[in-house]
């Protein structure tokens, strides 16, 4: 192909590849499937490699990120980002209402009523309808630019299609993050043993600041746009929302133009009961005039338009006594800190305690022994404390410190440059480390051992019977048998269980073995990379990196892994067990492409297949075991009981629902 030939296909690939993201990301009606999308993006991104010098700022491949910002340049806003003002009950937004009729008396006013996304504000320029920088709030008078992010979240245009708007602008929206996704990554956070994130407010924010963009474009964030910028002459804010969509900018859809203000009071009752049912989280609904003309006569106070203002949902709010902080120690070393409280009823259950996440959290929060604290329900579901009552603080009360030393084992905690979490490095003589580390080998989607729940392991380790997995494969029956509450038939079905989990694929063998970060995804990356744990044993720390979806901070940890002693001699261990630690022909993890290009969502209960069995089976088909049923979804493979609300939502997107003997005939021979 020549570079000419070059021009013109990558020109076109990138009109293509925008039109799908926006079919997908803006109005969630894809046409093609996500393999032929990846094939698309393959394609274009072969073709700028050949031709370097024709990759444009704009190109759909910089989505995928890989730009490293060490600094995040200060920008001063061209207009400046003030903060509305916040009103709480129905009495405040009627004050709101007389004093705009008092500014403009006898005229009519509109409101545009808006969901309060509770996401992180974003200021987003446009030059000859190419994005030109992406600016984040800051403290309204100037933010960071983080253009490089910006652009790899796919609902932002990068290129706008021909239209009337002017040669510069800025469009201003939240960016957030949905709480699938954000389920999703605290899921494999939780199968690595760590901490989960908080809420995905916060998670957005720390997302958007990431020096890699790469790993920003892996988050999935999301942007809803309310509000243009520059030489414009529309009459109406809510005119020119109508204009932002058709530019190709995503809109919410959950905006009303109220003539008064008891329509004003509807939509928020509305949202107020129906906020749940959201795919993301609002804190509120923010009511603007409708008219600019009435906008610029009623103007700004020092700090917030006058024809704008917020009305906050109340969150469910308590105040109780801090008794004490604990620590709880993970099975990778993690170290929770956690608010012991006198009970208290919030939101119709009882709260005794709440996570303070961290070290920097208990300082920010400035925690004293003794204090009264004010627990919130983050999300209406996780406690949280959210600020203390200084007058009742008692006089000469001590600040809470952080400890310094495992509550466990008494050794001196650590704390990974850039990360907020302290950890226990002793790790092989830490016990709730060591019987974490027993809990996930042996858990369901590790090895499946039946009968080796959470008590029987920490009884297996008081008797002194197990002290890391490789022990658990040289226990008999008769020293089973004769712990309390075990018995006979107990052991005889736990050493069976044991014996059947030798036969557990290699992929979840390297992710039962608990390396930190290693999660069941990367497992299966790494172990359909290197074929064997011999093979991932002796590999530099540049080859571990250069793995699928691993990168460099995995590569160091399971490289370091490997290299301990103690590590080796278990590896070896397993192996004279005769555990799977290579992926050979009888359990290869690839069978067929006949699911390829396929998300299967599973509900309800198979007969043929466990949860875990059949989301194998998919992905050795060359499918995706989907979560929850969304645009992308090809089929919903239906059980027994199936979960209603996932058969309505699949049955509003027309995503086909098949049988379990459907499903086998399409991967039958």
């Amino acid at each position: 192909m020549t570079q000419e030939q070059g021009k013109v296909r990558i020109e076109q690939l990138s009109r293509e590849i925008e039109d799908h993201n926006y079919r997908y990301y803006v109005l969630a009606k894809p046409v093609i499937s996500d393999f032929e999308f990846d094939k698309l993006l393959e394609e274009l991104i072969t073709l700028e490699n050949k031709f370097p010098d024709l990759v444009l700022p704009t190109s759909p491949s910089q989505r995928v990120g890989g730009q490293i910002t060490k600094e995040f340049e200060t920008v001063k806003h061209k207009y400046p980002m003030l903060s509305l003002g916040n009103t709480y009950s129905e009495e405040e937004l009627r004050d709101f209402d007389e004093r705009i009729h008092k500014i403009i008396p006898g005229e009519k006013v509109e409101y545009v009523c808006e969901l309060k996304f509770d996401g992180v504000a974003i200021g987003v320029s446009y030059s000859n309808g190419i994005i030109s920088r992406g600016i984040t709030r800051g403290d309204g008078v100037q933010g960071d630019d983080v253009t490089a992010n910006v652009k790899t979240i796919r609902s932002i245009p990068m290129i706008l299609q021909q239209g009337d708007y002017p040669s510069e602008f800025e469009i201003r929206g939240e960016i957030i993050m949905h709480r699938k996704d954000f389920n999703r990554i605290n899921e494999q956070r939780e199968d690595i043993g760590e901490i989960a994130y908080a809420n995905p407010r916060n998670f957005a924010s720390g997302t958007l600041k990431l020096q890699d963009s790469a790993e920003v474009a892996k988050r999935k964030l999301d942007c809803y746009f309310y509000a243009l910028y520059g030489d414009f002459h529309f009459k109406t804010h809510f005119e020119s929302l109508a204009k932002a969509e058709q530019w190709g900018f995503k809109i919410s859809k959950e905006i009303k133009l109220c003539s008064s203000l008891d329509e004003v009071f509807d939509f928020i009752n509305h949202w107020g009961k129906k906020r749940d049912t959201l795919g993301f989280d609002i804190d509120g609904v923010v009511i603007k005039v409708n008219s600019y003309r009435q906008q610029e006569e009623l103007g700004f106070t020092a700090k917030s338009p006058r024809w704008a203002i917020s009305y906050k949902y109340k969150a469910a709010s308590v105040s109780t006594l801090l008794e004490s902080v604990s620590y709880q120690v993970g099975r990778t070393g993690a170290i929770t800190p956690v608010a012991n409280l006198t009970p208290v009823l919030l939101a119709g259950t009882t709260v005794k305690r709440a996570s303070l996440h961290n070290a920097d959290q208990i300082e920010k929060l400035d925690l004293h022994e003794g204090d009264t604290v004010f627990v919130e329900k983050g999300g209406e579901i996780i406690p949280k404390i959210t600020g203390v009552d200084l007058m009742q603080r008692k006089q000469g009360s001590r600040s809470i410190i952080y400890i310094k030393n495992c509550p466990e084992c008494n050794t001196p905690l650590d704390r990974i440059e850039g990360e907020a979490i302290h950890y226990c490095p002793n790790e092989s003589g830490c016990p709730p480390q060591i019987v974490g580390k027993l809990e996930h080998f042996a858990s369901r989607k590790a090895m499946n051992i039946d009968g080796l729940g959470s008590e029987t392991c920490d009884l297996l380790f008081k008797e002194n019977l197990v002290r890391n997995v490789a022990d658990i494969y040289s226990l008999t029956e008769e020293n089973i048998a004769s712990l309390e509450r075990m018995g006979s038939k107990s052991a005889a079905n736990l050493i069976a269980g044991i014996e059947k989990s030798k036969e557990v694929p290699f992929e979840r063998v390297l992710f039962a073995i608990g390396i930190r970060y290693v999660g069941d995804t990367v497992a299966k990356k790494l172990a359909r990379y290197f074929k064997s744990m011999d093979a991932i044993q002796h590999s530099s720390l540049e080859e571990l990196a250069g793995a699928p979806e691993v990168g460099e901070k995995i590569a160091q940890s399971v490289h370091h892994w490997m290299k301990q002693k103690n590590n080796i001699d278990l590896i070896n261990r397993l192996k004279a067990a005769g555990l799977q630690i290579a992926i050979h022909h009888d359990n290869n993890s690839f069978v067929s492409d006949k699911l390829k290009g396929l998300s299967i969502l599973v509900t309800g209960t198979l007969t043929k297949y466990k949860r875990e069995e059949i989301k194998e089976v998919i992905e050795k088909n060359g499918g995706k075991a989907a979560s929850s049923p969304s645009a992308k979804t090809s089929y919903v493979l239906a059980g027994d009981d199936p979960s209603t609300g996932k058969i309505e939502k699949a049955e509003k997107l027309k995503i086909p629902i098949i049988t379990e003997e459907q499903f086998n005939e399409m991967i039958a021979n």
